[in-house]
């Protein structure tokens, strides 16, 4: 029989480098939660993504057992990361914090396309396209 869920988590925390501390020892604390348990599996399926923040969705059972999914990092912390900036615009109209070419947005969509809503690399690339614009990043031809 399968075991009964009692709540689905959503957090980030950076691969390979999870640790019990805020802000995600409360989160997981609150839920009830083995929280040095999660961290020891976490960082072991992420050791290869050594500092990338990660999402990772955690299912709680009833028997206070978990299971947990990762996801891709975020779209703006990848084209940040592409970009080799901390922080996008504060003002993306009107100041302007780099540039990146098709070829880079194709690899970032190519890379998010498990988690995004589409099977096609066009529509995933408009996705990309719409986060770099907000942040304030010029995409060239």
């Amino acid at each position: 029989m399968a075991k009964k869920v009692l709540k689905i988590i959503k957090a980030q925390a950076k691969g390979g480098q999870a640790n019990p501390a805020p802000p995600l020892g409360p989160v997981l604390g609150q839920a009830g939660i083995n929280i040095q348990d999660f961290c020891t599996k976490f960082n072991d399926k992420t050791k290869d993504r050594m500092g990338q923040l990660i999402p990772v969705e955690i299912t709680l059972y009833e028997d206070r057992s978990f299971t947990f999914i990762l996801k891709q990092p975020p779209t703006s912390y990848l084209i940040l990361q592409k970009l080799g900036k901390e922080k996008g615009s504060g003002t993306p109209n009107k100041e302007k914090i780099g540039t990146l070419k098709r070829s880079d947005i194709e690899a970032i969509a190519k890379q998010k396309m498990p988690d995004l809503n589409t099977t096609e690399i066009e529509s995933a690339m408009r996705q990309v396209e719409g986060t770099a614009k907000n942040m304030g990043v010029v995409v060239e031809g």
